[in-house]
């Protein structure tokens, strides 16, 4: 029995590792508008072919040493990072569910989730494509989860209603914006894969993690023009949402005694 879980945790690490491959191809292509079926992977630079030696996830990019073996332009270090942070949830999730449908209907959420941050990273934009769908399969994902779907639909209408109050807040009271409308729907979504009873964590550790990542690039700020450069939220919702699928639990447990 110990030897099946240690290869089951092994094929779920090398599949998170491949599924972040795939991973960074939507972000990418999402981000350039082209299609993320047709042409086939290739170096944005230069545009040639790439063989299957030089899509092998992390191990191609440290034998290409992060550079085209074509044109020799510099690989964005997002290709192993994703990868990477794939493997790992994956492994995570595994280690959680052990096999079984909250598996992989978690691990096809925490892949939404990804897609999501990068791009958001990259353009402070949260795809419709991604969080409109996401938060209806959400729903619907409470029937095959242990998540009443009463819950599941009280949590995103919540979550979501809660961000629009904040958001409105904003325009009326400080006349700026405060939260994208992406966030909300983001929130929609989150709410239904964990309920509201994963709200309170969820939004709490998305906001300890918002305000340490400013708290950082404040600190390495050189003049006030950086001081006032924008982070988006989406990320660091994305990762309430994931600590919360894989620890809330524990810690939940742990904050009643």
């Amino acid at each position: 029995m110990e030897t099946f879980f240690s290869l089951f945790y092994l094929a779920a690490l090398i599949l998170g590792l491949c599924l972040g491959s795939f991973y960074n191809v939507c972000i990418h292509r999402y981000l350039t508008g082209e299609s993320i079926v047709w042409p086939g992977s290739h170096c944005p630079g230069c545009r040639t072919p790439l063989s299957w030696r030089e899509n092998i996830p992390l191990i191609s990019y440290i034998i290409l040493r992060g550079k085209c073996r074509s044109c020799s332009s510099p690989i964005s270090f997002r290709y192993p990072l994703v990868e990477a942070i794939s493997g790992i949830l994956a492994l995570l999730l595994a280690i959680r569910f052990g096999p079984g449908p909250d598996f992989f209907i978690f691990l096809f959420f925490f892949g939404l989730l990804t897609i999501a941050s990068f791009i958001d990273l990259e353009s402070f934009i949260l795809p419709d494509i991604i969080t409109i769908p996401g938060a209806l399969l959400a729903f619907g994902a409470s029937f095959i989860l242990p998540i009443p779907w009463q819950d599941a639909l009280a949590g995103g209408l919540l979550g979501a209603g809660l961000f629009l109050l904040i958001q409105w807040s904003y325009r009326v009271i400080k006349k700026q914006e405060g939260l994208g409308t992406g966030d909300i729907k983001l929130m929609l979504m989150l709410g239904a894969l964990t309920g509201w009873q994963g709200l309170p964590i969820v939004v709490f550790s998305s906001a300890v993690l918002g305000l340490g990542a400013s708290l950082f690039f404040m600190g390495r700020a050189k003049d006030s023009k950086a001081l006032q450069t924008p982070i988006p939220f989406g990320p660091f919702l994305a990762m309430g949402g994931i600590i919360y699928i894989l620890w809330g639990e524990t810690i939940w447990m742990w904050y009643l005694g």
